[in-house]
């Protein structure tokens, strides 16, 4: 994240705030939640960091040896933890009834609001961790992943094993180069059209419609490690082996995201983000149980959405204005939240295949993130592009999960 200073400035205020600042929530609550959260995607490098931080805050070691250690009311935040890190779209106001009604185990809505917090925000920590190869305990021996090199202080993916493996096919020939830089080329060149074509005409809200339900049903066949530039699919052989380490955090280990447009099925309950937006509704809700929180969020929002030094490679002057706005919709409309005013159109014209591969798999199933994915989509990126690929995804996937659990609240209080 240090290559985006900026935008670091405002996740660390928002992450330290949460974590041990005043609060709703005791200090080793957070943490362990933190590790509940994390579990759900086998992201043990922020596992083992709230461990620590949990033992250090006075946390009960006991904990540490599983769920069935947790006093009752810490083990109820299973459901929705699984619900909003998997399939948010199911929470529902049950749901929140069910936490806070009277009882000795029971939630007040400014705890929960807090803990629902911290669930979003490390559910789309671990996307950034394993988006960006940073989960070295998994490293020995299993062939998906990374290394973590230090290169004048900034991290730099490398392969755990066999550096040179398809490096040669992807830089070290002509022909590579030349045709991503074709690739880079032809990318500016349909945003640009897609800027004119903006201001020329205006597309029907119901053509706006089918296409948004066009590109979730779509989305459905952008399959998580499919066999793409001829990888083969070995990639994931070791992906389900879920560590005694991790395990004991989490309950229904098996469930996880499923599409939101599955195959074959009319009618879909899209959240249209009109009907309930982070600025008109999430954000006031938030703030008023608990306290200042949606200042910082909003802030941290605004600050990846807007974020750009208007270039792209090696162009300079360039309006990323289109290609982030197709980024941050895509991963909502995988989530079911659609922009009535969003032609979602752009979305196939800006985003490349092995970019939408990426993209869902970051999002979606995080653990199974590769290198290769990494190194296959926009070729003559830097690295610090890249980055800012992924705190745009972690920033889009963590509003949305709280979209979906501050309706449910916002339903449960009307």
């Amino acid at each position: 994240m240090s290559l985006h200073t900026q935008y670091l400035e405002s996740f660390l205020r928002s992450q330290f705030y949460m974590l041990r600042m005043d609060g709703p929530l005791p200090l080793p609550d957070r943490h362990y939640i933190a590790i509940m959260a994390a579990a759900r995607h086998q992201c043990s490098y922020l596992i083992n960091m709230h461990v620590d931080e949990f033992l250090k805050t006075g946390g009960i070691a006991e904990w540490l040896n599983g769920l069935e250690y947790v006093p009752q009311r810490l083990r109820n935040l299973n459901e929705i933890n699984k619900l909003l890190a998997h399939r948010p779209w199911l929470i529902t106001k049950e749901h929140i009834q069910k936490l806070v009604k009277t009882g000795e185990n029971n939630w007040s809505l400014p705890e929960l609001v807090h803990a629902v917090v911290l669930l979003a925000h490390y559910h789309a920590l671990a996307s950034f961790v394993f988006g960006s190869g940073i989960n070295p305990e998994r490293e020995p021996g299993i062939s998906n992943n990374f290394r973590l090199i230090s290169v004048n202080s900034f991290c730099v993916c490398d392969l755990a094993n066999d550096n040179s493996i398809e490096n040669a096919s992807l830089a070290g020939n002509n022909f590579g180069i030349v045709d991503s830089l074709g690739e880079l080329e032809a990318l500016m060149e349909r945003m640009k059209r897609l800027q004119e074509d903006r201001e020329d005409g205006e597309t029907t809200q119901e053509e706006m419609t089918t296409r948004f339900e066009k590109e979730t049903k779509e989305s459905v066949f952008v399959v998580p490690g499919e066999t793409f530039h001829s990888f083969p699919h070995s990639d994931f052989e070791d992906d389900m082996i879920i560590t005694a380490d991790v395990s004991r955090y989490i309950e229904d280990p098996g469930f996880g995201y499923e599409d939101f447009a599955r195959r074959g099925e009319e009618h879909l309950p899209t959240f249209r983000a009109q009907d309930y937006t982070w600025e008109n509704h999430g954000f006031s809700l938030v703030n008023r149980l608990y306290s200042d929180i949606g200042h910082l969020l909003d802030e941290k929002f605004r600050m990846v959405y807007n974020l750009t030094y208007n270039t792209m490679a090696t162009h300079e002057d360039v309006d990323t204005t289109t290609l982030r706005r197709a980024l941050f919709n895509y991963v909502h409309c995988m989530f079911g939240i659609r922009y009535d005013d969003y032609d979602y159109g752009e979305v196939n014209q800006l985003l490349e295949r092995s970019l939408k591969v990426y993209i869902k798999t970051v999002t979606c199933y995080p653990e199974r993130t590769t290198k290769r994915m990494y190194d296959s989509y926009w070729r003559q990126f830097t690295h610090s592009e890249k980055v800012h690929v992924n705190l745009l995804l972690m920033e889009a996937r963590m509003q949305a999960e709280l979209l979906y659990a501050l309706r449910a609240i916002t339903r449960h209080l009307t």
